[in-house]
């Protein structure tokens, strides 16, 4: 099997007193020109750092809550933040700008940090928001890795912080009241949870060498724990999903969503004792280094999870995406999805007595036939009712209000960091010796069969391209570390270098 190079845990602790003092010597700010005021009526008072993609929801969705204001920003990146800035002069909005998130941790009128940085960031501001006394809302997937997932809840309770993980889906009310239904047993027991993201993802691009940093952006900062290397792509926003010291792939990037569905039905505290990847990148030649075709299964007893990606179009030359389409255990023929250019994403929980599929919202028998359809009640879209009980933990103070507790989203996150892991052990296989490595499983197996369908149809041939087959690995879910083969070479995956002073401490 192909080893990855070294990986050694850097450990510092950072006191509180130490991190304040080092954010005054390094810190950049970029302050607005008028005054800021604050409000004595018991608002919560919002900083929302990373904000040219997701991080713009926060903001709308924090705006429409009562009793709470966004009074700062921070980017890395000047243009997104003047832009930011254009729109609350615009608004008459007050607040603050800054560049380095250091500088605005300093504020002591800030309550609440609300990141949707990219993925490498997302654990050292949470942590260091905890030390700073803030409390904290931060996007899916809560960490780059499983080490910083699990220092981030220990941050969280030892700082008395509230913590919330953006996998809004566990505020969506008629999923809530599927959830019930199916943990009460009336679709008798679980068999297997499917979950699947097949969304068009097209290449990334190939480059001859060094790119230049746009210079609107302060590449030391953007950069942050993540080696500090020159720019090898064209697209430094976006694409960082797709390249390992930044990125997580598809898996990580909407996996998480559908992962902790299927977790949170399946009603699993804690990361399944095995797991295993099928996968590479097809259908083109660029950059990219994560898989945009992959099946992972991780092995929950007694209900297993397979989990696919798909990011080329349903055939070669079209702009549609497949829909979902699995034969269950008992023989059910099970469809999800429509067919067109947008994404197809969703959960299927197959039971003994029927399944349950996501995106209609509803329970079916073994033979297809409707039992019960779910209907929410909320007032509002599902990501404000997630900010909501957000912000009601906040002021009642008890984790028990958070519907994603930073805990739930460690975990749910770490699932698809576990599939990463065996992809990135794995090795190019062909496909005899793959039908060989899995025939136990026959969910696996008819995964795999439809995975070579869908690259037949997109022009690749695994006889030709071969997928990589990753190892078998073993986790101890109480250690949140690998055992059994492999263990080593997986264990060095846990974590990475970091790069000082954006160290994610081993003692928060």
């Amino acid at each position: 099997m192909k080893t990855p190079s070294s990986m050694e845990l850097t450990m510092k602790h950072i006191t509180r007193r130490g991190f304040i003092k080092g954010s005054m010597a390094a810190g950049i700010s970029l302050a607005l020109p008028y005054s800021r005021v604050r409000g004595a009526n018991n608002d919560i008072r919002v900083a929302v750092v990373g904000f040219r993609g997701h991080g713009g929801s926060h903001i709308s969705s924090f705006r429409r809550l009562p009793g709470v204001r966004v009074v700062a920003l921070c980017d890395a990146d000047r243009n997104v933040l003047d832009s930011g800035v254009r729109d609350f002069k615009a608004r008459n909005e007050k607040g603050d700008a800054y560049v380095d998130i250091r500088k605005l941790l300093e504020d002591k009128g800030i309550d609440v940090v609300s990141t949707a940085t990219p993925n490498h960031w997302h654990s050292l501001v949470t942590v260091w928001a905890c030390q700073a006394g803030k409390d904290v809302c931060v996007e899916k997937p809560v960490s780059h890795n499983i080490f910083e997932g699990r220092k981030m809840a220990e941050a969280a309770r030892k700082y008395n912080r509230i913590v919330q993980a953006g996998t809004e889906s566990r505020s969506n009310d008629a999923l809530r009241k599927a959830v019930r239904y199916i943990q009460q047993g009336k679709l008798g027991k679980i068999l297997v949870g499917y979950g699947f993201c097949y969304k068009r993802r097209k290449s990334m691009g190939k480059v001859n060498g060094p790119q230049a940093v746009p210079k609107s952006i302060d590449y030391n900062l953007w950069t942050g724990p993540a080696p500090l290397t020159p720019l090898m792509r064209t697209n430094l926003h976006y694409d960082w999903h797709w390249v390992w010291p930044t990125g997580c792939g598809e898996i990580g990037n909407n996996g998480p969503h559908q992962l902790d569905i299927l977790r949170w039905i399946l009603g699993r505290d804690g990361l399944p004792r095995g797991v295993m990847s099928i996968g590479g990148r097809f259908g083109y030649d660029d950059d990219g280094e994560t898989p945009n075709t992959q099946i992972a299964i991780l092995n929950y007893e007694p209900a297993p999870i397979i989990y696919e990606v798909r990011g080329l179009p349903r055939k070669q030359g079209d702009s549609s995406m497949d829909i979902y389409r699995t034969v269950t255990r008992t023989g059910a023929v099970v469809r999800s999805g429509e067919v067109g250019p947008g994404p197809n994403t969703g959960v299927v929980i197959q039971c003994e007595g029927g399944y349950f599929e996501q995106r209609s919202s509803a329970v079916y028998d073994n033979k297809g036939k409707l039992i019960k359809k779910f209907e929410g009640d909320e007032p509002m879209p599902t990501n404000v009712m997630h900010d909501a009980s957000f912000i009601k933990a906040v002021r009642s103070r008890k984790r028990s209000d958070l519907n994603a507790e930073i805990l739930e989203g460690h975990l749910s996150g770490a699932l698809s960091h576990m599939a990463n892991i065996s992809h990135r052990l794995g090795k190019q296989s062909r496909p005899g010796q793959i039908k060989e490595v899995i025939r136990g499983s026959g969910e696996l197996t008819e995964a795999f069969g439809r995975f070579a369908e869908h690259l037949r149809a997109n022009g690749v041939r695994l006889d030709k391209t071969p997928a990589v087959l990753g190892p078998w690995l073993t986790m101890d879910s109480g250690k949140e570390r690998f055992v059994g083969d492999f263990a080593s070479q997986a264990n060095q995956l846990l974590s990475r270098n970091y790069r000082k002073p954006f160290v994610v401490p081993e003692q928060v």
